[in-house]
């Protein structure tokens, strides 16, 4: 079978430019700015208690401007961040930002069955875009919002926070540099309990499910650590609580990956425990990182006693990935994680569910 090409050529963390697509290396002509304005399309819990609050520690950029669809939520906004009138809007006139010099960066922040429609507008709008995880619902969306960026000559960026995080980059750098040895097999999970009923996370039709969620966490462990892309994968999905659950919604999903070198990987996901951590197993020795996906407290330990431990508040992470993803596109840079990553673990997110839904091994083209 043919060897694909790992993830250690594709991801920026390794610096390896050439292999990143044309959406991340788009050009511009707007003139530069010390700043980037950025406007946030949904207030919910992410931007309301992470974004915007990182946002005012940003040194490449600023809380420019807001979508929403709740008046009250616009007020409000308004008077915490001073932001102008002319620099909030609806759904409704959500087109006229192409209008708007102040705002430069467009980040999706809706459910995942809107990102699709959101990207493609902030594209023809003429705006930079950063789409929240996962990218999307289905590899198809994907695709058409890479297409679309590319199509207007901008640049697309998901919000894979931890990839902008000292602590991964430090042990991906262990990894590629042969600390435990050839990588044989990787154990990964993101869970926690959610005892919500009634959030789009509850909701098919919205891109509900864990496998999207926290699933994407996992799948990234896998990559990371193997340094590889999964060529086939088996799953098994259930819900402890049908009635919240419904229609064949996964509260847990869990998955078997084969990469090319042999290496495999477990992965975990759910809505109904706690667990976060990563554990890799390479012929020389272990990593153990625990938690993996924390918004802080990140930590990682080697077999050999050796440790990883950069410490930092809750908001920093996500205030360096926007001021990692500003930076780039001020200097004309390859994103760190551009739509290409995004269409990676969608392909893969997809794969596991036709393997839990039919019970056999599917390979990943």
């Amino acid at each position: 079978m043919t060897s694909r090409r790992t993830f250690l050529q594709t991801t920026a963390l390794t610096g390896a430019a050439a292999a990143i697509s044309p959406s991340a290396l788009w050009a511009s002509t707007k003139p530069a700015k010390d700043k980037l304005g950025v406007a946030l399309v949904g207030l919910g819990y992410y931007s309301t208690d992470l974004l915007a609050p990182a946002l005012q520690k940003t040194k490449n950029c600023y809380l420019a401007g807001i979508v929403t669809g709740t008046p009250a939520k616009a007020e409000k906004w308004k008077k915490q961040y001073n932001i102008p009138d002319k620099n909030i809007y609806s759904y409704q006139t959500f087109d006229q930002i192409a209008n708007n010099p102040d705002i430069d960066v467009i980040y999706v922040v809706l459910p995942p069955s809107m990102h699709e429609e959101y990207v493609v507008r902030a594209a023809k709008a003429g705006k930079q875009v950063w789409v929240e995880k996962p990218m999307a619902v289905t590899a198809k969306e994907c695709q058409n919002m890479i297409d679309a960026c590319n199509k207007n000559k901008v640049s697309l960026a998901v919000g894979y926070r931890l990839h902008h995080d000292p602590n991964t980059q430090e042990y991906v750098k262990g990894l590629r540099d042969g600390k435990i040895g050839k990588i044989q097999m990787v154990n990964c999970s993101a869970a926690y309990y959610d005892a919500r009923t009634d959030h789009w996370k509850q909701k098919k039709e919205m891109g509900g499910g864990v496998m999207y969620d926290m699933g994407v966490y996992v799948l990234q462990g896998a990559r990371l650590a193997t340094g590889e892309e999964p060529i086939a994968v088996t799953a098994q999905q259930y819900t402890s609580r049908p009635d919240v659950y419904k229609n064949g919604l996964d509260e847990t999903s869990m998955a078997q990956l084969i990469f090319p070198s042999g290496a495999r990987a477990v992965v975990q996901s759910s809505y109904g425990m706690n667990m976060n951590f990563m554990d890799v197993i390479g012929s020389k020795g272990t990593l153990r990182v625990e938690p993996y996906s924390g918004y802080n407290n990140v930590k990682g330990v080697w077999s050999n006693g050796g440790k990883i431990d950069h410490p930092y508040e809750v908001t920093w992470q996500q205030a360096k990935q926007m001021d990692d993803d500003a930076e780039a596109i001020m200097n004309k840079k390859p994103m760190m994680v551009p739509g290409e990553e995004g269409l990676r673990d969608i392909k893969i997110v997809e794969a596991i569910y036709q393997a839990a839904k039919t019970g056999k091994q599917v390979k990943i083209a």
